[in-house]
Formats: C-alpha cells, sequence, structure tokens
C-alpha cells in the first residue's frame, strides 16, 4: 500500500469511530455532540467514552439533551469520565440546544441558513461555548456530506509536510479523510515522539531515534 492507503486504512474518521453515519441527519446532530465533548482540553479517550455514554442512555437529539436537564447531564458526564468539566459543560450543553431550538429551529436548519462555509463557521461559534477548536473539529468530517471547504488544520498541514503529502491533490470527503487521519497520526504518535511503532514511519522524514 502506499501511504495515503496505509493512513486511511490505519486512522479512519472519528465519526466512524464512534459508530456515527454522517449521511444521515441524525448523526450529523450526534457528530455535533461528539464535537463538543471533544473540543474541550481533554484526552480524546474520555471524550470518546463520555459520547458513548450519552448514545448509551439515549440522550443524543437536541430535544432529548434538553429535556435531559442540568443534573442528569452532569450525571452522564461524569458517568463517562468528563468528570474535570462536568458542571461548566452540562450548562454549556443546555445552553447550545436552547439556543440551537430557538434561533434555528434544528443543525440542518443552521446549515441550510448558512450562505458559505464562513458563514456557517460564524453562526457555530455564536453559541457560547463554542470556539475555532470545536468548530474546525466538526467541519472537518463534514466535507463531501454538506457543500462546505473549511480551511485545513495547522496540525495536518504539519504532519503532511513531514510525509511529503500535497493536500492540494484531495477534496470532498477524501481531504476531510486524509485530514482527520492526519490529525490522529500527530496526536497519537508525532507528539509522543513514537516513531518505531507509527504505521507510516516508513515514509517519514522526521524519524526520531
Amino acid at each position: 500500500m502506499n501511504k495515503i492507503e496505509v493512513l486511511l486504512v490505519s486512522f479512519p474518521l472519528y465519526a466512524e469511530d464512534l459508530g456515527i453515519d454522517l449521511k444521515e441527519p441524525s448523526g450529523r446532530f450526534k457528530w455535533f455532540l461528539a464535537s463538543i465533548l471533544f473540543g474541550a482540553r481533554i484526552s480524546e479517550k474520555i471524550a470518546s467514552n463520555t459520547y458513548k455514554t450519552f448514545e448509551r442512555y439515549g440522550i443524543d437529539s437536541m430535544e432529548k439533551i434538553i429535556a435531559a436537564g442540568w443534573d442528569e447531564l452532569v450525571r452522564i458526564l461524569d458517568e463517562g469520565g468528563y468528570v474535570r468539566y462536568d458542571f461548566s459543560t452540562a450548562t454549556k450543553l443546555l445552553d447550545i440546544m436552547e439556543m440551537l431550538k430557538e434561533k434555528y429551529g434544528s443543525l440542518e436548519s443552521l446549515y441550510e441558513e448558512s450562505s458559505d462555509t464562513k458563514d456557517l463557521a460564524r453562526r457555530l461559534q455564536e453559541f457560547k461555548g463554542i470556539g475555532t477548536v470545536t468548530t474546525q473539529i466538526f467541519l472537518r468530517e463534514l466535507r463531501g456530506v454538506w457543500q462546505i471547504s473549511p480551511k485545513i488544520s495547522s496540525k495536518a498541514k504539519s504532519v503532511a509536510e513531514s510525509l511529503d503529502i500535497n493536500l492540494r491533490e484531495f477534496e470532498g470527503e477524501e481531504l476531510s479523510r486524509v485530514e482527520t487521519a492526519l490529525v490522529k497520526l500527530g496526536i497519537k504518535y508525532c507528539k509522543k515522539k513514537r516513531c518505531k511503532e507509527c504505521p507510516v514511519m516508513d515514509f517519514c522524514g522526521l524519524v526520531v531515534g
């Protein structure tokens, strides 16, 4: 396999790791919830476990999050391991969902009312607690699903450079997959200097040790 094939096999989309179908509106909302959890300064493992806890209890839609209420959200966050940010995240989730319901009615309507990617990002960041990191995480995996073209993250660009990958060669869903794979590679291997264990070690110009 070439380096792109190895990357894509080794590092699937985060949404796929969570069993989320981005082709479905309900799946896109679930990814929105997961992105909010991933956007905090917390480990991917805890964010993933916490999302799965929400799903296990069936609290995976705008209406169900609002209906659950603050105490139940805190309990779910704690059970998932999101203890450090449990109170603030419960408040944030309720604020976001209530504003989403009141202003747009649904996540899909928010997208449909946006004129382009920049406008969509702006609208998302009007929600208290959603910043550039969460927006980037959320939109990155929706290329090819929604008609959007978010900027490629600096993390992905840096790893792509070390592997001599020209990101301008990709677009749509394929670019989403390549960028996500590069971000995962950077977090799990490059940042930790785990070069000897890296699945794309043979293609890298920056192998350490």
